[in-house]
């Protein structure tokens, strides 16, 4: 496993604690720690917690350090806690996979979760937003997991005092240009002494906020599968539901290709001009959102043509696979039928359309070339360029038509659904996250 070093006293106690539990188990422990380039400090900061876990690593021989200095800087305009955070998050990964773990430990506890809440109330998020920061999640690859989420910061302090740990403060901690800052030292301490129990309250309410958000989630997932189709998002089955359950199933749909974060103002103008199947375009942010005979569609800025004739393909897991050749990314769930056997998913080649390539759009219908079946699907033809998957040379599936009818599972038989979704995959370790 490998745990999220800053040298601060929550990371350095969590990183202690793991030692302990770790070294009896025999479980090796990798400490990550990522140089953000934004502190005068920044040198000193990494040059301690190296130092630091050389000295441990002479007790705790399955200790070992790495440690990584981003090479980007945030845009002009850019949130910097926003960069910092998501490019913290790719070099953990990064580094965590390179050294053979996929399970990484945050040190965020309890009142780093009421701040959180906190945060995203005063910024008018929704139930997702007001859920914080999850105690656990996977997402390519790698399972992030707060153990301490539901510890109190007191605790977590006694724990760093009870064993003299050695840590560093970051000095930025004080500045309240930032907005989490200016919450810990303009507003917690008030917020404290009228509200003593505030921590623990707030902490409650983002984790109802979570069970709120699964249940949303889980309704959204149901109604996106009956407006969703091979040739996009259905639009007049999709206006037959409630306002509520609309903006619900459009955010499900849009949030794995949309880059950054969905604006309410964004789903309240689609809902507001989706009131007929006339043709209209969108551009945004990565890309441009479509509508197009009844069906909404997206394509990705400036697709590339993928160099690669062929890649080798491995479906057989649900979530979303980045393919960065082909400027998108693959989407499996698991279904009950109308999806490939999991063994055919396993072994599957993607390529470019070829000449001669047929596909059977239902049982008992007659194959046909790929233009007649996209001109039958409504499907644009710049929307053509997708990725075809084949299994022993045969065609499984090509982007814009689905899967060939001809390689259906059978009935009973344990099977996913596979979906194209063109433009880069999201990667985030959570809602509200740091």
């Amino acid at each position: 496993m490998a745990v999220a070093y800053s040298g601060g006293r929550d990371s350095t106690a969590l990183l202690h604690a793991t030692l302990l539990a770790a070294e009896p188990l025999g479980v090796r422990v990798l400490a990550l720690h990522v140089h953000h380039g934004l502190s005068a400090n920044a040198d000193a900061w990494l040059d301690h917690c190296e130092a630091q876990c050389r000295r441990w690593s002479q007790k705790h021989r399955g200790l070992s350090f790495d440690a990584t200095r981003l090479a980007s800087q945030p845009q002009a305009g850019e949130s910097v806690e926003a960069w910092a955070r998501r490019a913290r998050y790719h070099a953990l990964r990064a580094m965590a996979l390179a050294g053979g773990a996929d399970l990484v430990l945050l040190g965020h506890h309890r009142r780093d979760q009421a701040e959180t809440f906190l945060l995203q109330a005063l910024r008018s998020g929704g139930v997702a937003a007001l859920s914080a920061m999850p105690a656990s999640v996977r997402r390519e690859g790698v399972t992030w997991a707060r153990p301490w989420l539901d510890v109190p910061a007191a605790d977590v302090q006694a724990h760093a005092r009870a064993h003299r740990l050695r840590w560093i403060d970051d000095d930025t901690n004080a500045d309240t240009r930032f907005a989490r800052n200016r919450l810990r030292v303009d507003v917690w301490p008030s917020l404290l002494k009228a509200f003593p129990d505030a921590e623990r309250t707030l902490a409650t309410a983002a984790r109802r906020s979570q069970q709120a958000a699964a249940a949303v989630a889980e309704v959204a997932a149901l109604d996106l599968a009956s407006v969703t189709g091979v040739a996009g998002f259905r639009v007049a089955p999709w206006r037959a539901l409630s306002a509520v359950r609309r903006g619900h199933a459009l955010r499900a749909w849009l949030a794995p290709v949309v880059v950054g974060t969905l604006p309410g103002s964004l789903i309240d103008r689609l809902e507001a001009e989706l009131v007929s199947d006339a043709p209209r375009r969108w551009p945004m942010p990565g890309g441009e959102l479509s509508c197009y005979r009844g069906h909404l569609r997206w394509r990705a800025a400036n697709e590339p043509v993928p160099k690669e004739a062929s890649l080798r393909c491995d479906l057989s897991r649900p979530g979303t696979q980045d393919c960065p050749s082909w400027h998108g990314a693959w989407h499996v769930r698991r279904v009950d039928q109308g999806g490939l056997a999991d063994a055919l998913a396993a072994e599957l080649t993607m390529r470019p359309r070829a000449t001669g390539d047929r596909f059977q759009a239902g049982p008992g219908r007659p194959p046909r070339n790929l233009k007649l079946q996209f001109q039958a699907a409504g499907v644009p033809e710049a929307e053509r360029t997708g990725p075809v998957l084949c299994a022993g040379g045969r065609i499984v599936f090509v982007a814009g038509l689905g899967i060939d009818a001809r390689a259906l599972a059978e009935p009973g038989v344990p099977q996913l659904a596979v979906s194209w979704m063109p433009g880069p995959a999201e990667s985030r370790p959570g809602e509200g996250a740091r």
